[in-house]
C-alpha cells in the first residue's frame, strides 16, 4: 500500500516538474523573442532617424517638378526624371569639381596617413626623454580650435618663406594662397586637419600589438624599419584604413580651410557654399531677370547635396568592416 502511495506521489511530483520545466522553457523563449522585438524596433527607429535626411534627398532628386505640387506624392515620385542631376552637373561643373576634390583629398589622405603612422609608431614603441610631454602637445592640437590660428596660417602661406631661403633666390616670398600647396605641405609636415587625432589612433592601435612579434623579428636579424614595414604595418591595416577614411572624408567636407586658402570654387565644399547662387545664375536667361520657384530651387539644391555625398557613402560601404574593427582596438569612442 505504501509502495503504491509513494509511486503516486512520485508520479505527481514528476508531473509537476515536467509542467514547471515546460513553463520555464516557454517563459525563456518569450523573453528572448520580446528582447529581439524591442531591439529590432529600437535599431530600426534609430537607423530611420539617421537615414531620413538622405532618404528625403534621394526621393527629391528623382522627382519631376510636377510632383512638387502633387499632394499624393510623398515618398515614391509619379514621374521619375534624371534632369535634376543633369542640371546640377552643368550648372556647377560637377565632373571637374569632383575630380579636383578627389585628387586633393586622395593626396592629402596619403601624406597624412604616412606622417601619422610613423609618428604613432614612434610614440608607442620608442621611449625617450620628453616623449610624454611631446605626445601631450600632440593631443593639445586636438583641443585648439583652428580659428585661433587663422590669421597666422593665412599669413604664413601668403608670404611663404622657409628660413629666408625662398627670398634668397626669388627676392620675395611666394604667395601660395588659392593653390593646393598649403594642404599638401600641412599634411606632409603633421599639421593637417585632425592630425593629432590620427596620431592618437595609431598610437593606441600599436600599443595593442604584442611586442613579442617585434622581438622575434629583431632576433631574426630584421632592423627597426624592416620590422615596421613587414610585420607591424600589415597588422595595422584596420587602423590605416580608418585614418585614410577619416582623412579623405574630412578633407572632402572641409569648408573652413578651403574657404581660407582657396578664393575660387575649386573643390566640393567651396562649391556647395555657393551652389544656390551658381544654380540661380545658370537658370537666369542672358540679359533677363528670373524669379525661380523656391520649391524647385530647393529641389535642385538637394540634388546637388546628394551628388556631393554619394562618393563618400559608396566608399564607406567598402571599408566599414575595417573601420569598426579599428574603433574597437584603438579604444576611440564618441
Amino acid at each position: 500500500m505504501k509502495t503504491g502511495t509513494e509511486g503516486a506521489k512520485r508520479g505527481f511530483v514528476d508531473y509537476l516538474w515536467e509542467r514547471m520545466s515546460k513553463g520555464s522553457f516557454w517563459a525563456t523563449k518569450l523573453k528572448s523573442w520580446l528582447w529581439v522585438f524591442i531591439r529590432t524596433v529600437l535599431i530600426s527607429g534609430i537607423s530611420f532617424i539617421i537615414l531620413y535626411p538622405i532618404l528625403i534627398k534621394v526621393v527629391i532628386a528623382f522627382k519631376d517638378p510636377i510632383d512638387l505640387y502633387d499632394a499624393t506624392v510623398v515618398w515614391i515620385p509619379k514621374h521619375f526624371t534624371l534632369d535634376n542631376f543633369k542640371l546640377v552637373s552643368d550648372a556647377l561643373h560637377f565632373p571637374k569639381i569632383m575630380l579636383n576634390t578627389a585628387l586633393l583629398s586622395g593626396t592629402v589622405m596619403f601624406l597624412q596617413t604616412l606622417c601619422c603612422v610613423l609618428a604613432g609608431y614612434g610614440f608607442s614603441r620608442i621611449k625617450f626623454r620628453g616623449s610624454g610631454l611631446l605626445f601631450g602637445c600632440v593631443i593639445f592640437t586636438i583641443l585648439v580650435p583652428p580659428q585661433t590660428i587663422m590669421i597666422p596660417t593665412y599669413l604664413q602661406y601668403k608670404n611663404f618663406d622657409v628660413l629666408g631661403i625662398v627670398s634668397l633666390f626669388t627676392t620675395q616670398p611666394i604667395n601660395l594662397i588659392n593653390t593646393y600647396w598649403p594642404f599638401l605641405i600641412s599634411s606632409a609636415l603633421g599639421m593637417g586637419l585632425k592630425t593629432g587625432l590620427f596620431v592618437y589612433i595609431f598610437r593606441q592601435f600599436f600599443r595593442g600589438i604584442p611586442k613579442e612579434m617585434e622581438e622575434a623579428a629583431l632576433v631574426d636579424g630584421s632592423g627597426t624599419f624592416g620590422t615596421f614595414t613587414k610585420i607591424i604595418l600589415p597588422n595595422a591595416m584596420p587602423a590605416v584604413v580608418t585614418v585614410m577614411l577619416f582623412s579623405f572624408v574630412w578633407q572632402w567636407n572641409d569648408s573652413y580651410f578651403t574657404g581660407l586658402i582657396l578664393n575660387d570654387a575649386k573643390v566640393m565644399s567651396s562649391m556647395m557654399s555657393t551652389a544656390a547662387a551658381q544654380i540661380l545664375f545658370f537658370l537666369t536667361p542672358p540679359g533677363g531677370s528670373f524669379k525661380p520657384d523656391p520649391l524647385y530651387l530647393s529641389m535642385i539644391q538637394n540634388t546637388a547635396v546628394l551628388m556631393a555625398i554619394s562618393p563618400l557613402i559608396v566608399m564607406y560601404l567598402f571599408v566599414q568592416r575595417h573601420f569598426v574593427e579599428s574603433m574597437e582596438r584603438s579604444g576611440l569612442v564618441g
